[in-house]
């Protein structure tokens, strides 16, 4: 079955996904198709439509799905794997020393966090078939505060959420079942807005 999303970690398989033609094959493969049925889409022969097909079959990105005869030879069908695809930031890597302001320590958390975020839900997306409930909850809201305020909201969002992730914690001593979750909080100025 098709998954919700797909978490690409390797590079062989961020490269067999990089290529124009291929993006728009796995775009075409939401449905099951035959190389035959997608060289029409893209005015091209089933043999060069054929050979992206299997690289990307080989990368784990599409799925025989069926095979039928058709005159004598074998014709696959062929799906996309999932509805998405995501590429880890970590294939490109950091570039430059760890040596910056003491202002961007805070800016490199953030990435940190939020490169976390994107492996853990790309992670769980590969876990995850489409129309599957995942319990899950994303927020965001864009506020304006005045220097002088910044501080003390900057304590109070922290205190709170310290507050909250305290109060629904269950110890695990207690012998209560409970499945782990992931709380992150984020806050950061926004260059896009004014």
């Amino acid at each position: 079955r098709m998954k919700d999303s797909f978490y690409i970690e390797a590079l062989d398989q961020a490269q067999q996904l990089l290529k124009p033609r291929r993006v728009a094959i796995l775009q075409q493969l939401a449905e099951p198709r035959t190389c035959t049925e997608l060289a029409e889409l893209f005015e091209q022969t089933p043999q060069q439509i054929y050979y992206h097909v299997k690289a990307l079959e080989h990368a784990g990105l599409v799925v025989k799905v069926a095979e039928r005869r058709v005159r004598g030879t074998v014709e696959g069908h062929y799906q996309a794997a999932a509805r998405s695809y995501w590429l880890a930031p970590g294939l490109v890597g950091q570039v430059g020393t760890p040596q910056q302001a003491e202002d961007q320590a805070s800016l490199r958390l953030l990435l940190s966090l939020v490169e976390e975020v994107q492996a853990d839900i790309g992670r769980l997306g590969q876990q995850t078939e489409v129309g599957q409930h995942v319990p899950s909850l994303g927020l965001a809201a864009e506020i304006s505060l005045p220097a002088a305020v910044r501080p003390a909201f900057l304590a109070e969002v922290q205190q709170l959420f310290n507050d909250l992730a305290e109060k629904y914690s269950v110890d695990a001593a207690a012998g209560e079942p409970a499945d782990p979750f992931r709380l992150i909080l984020a806050c950061y100025p926004d260059r896009n807005l004014g």
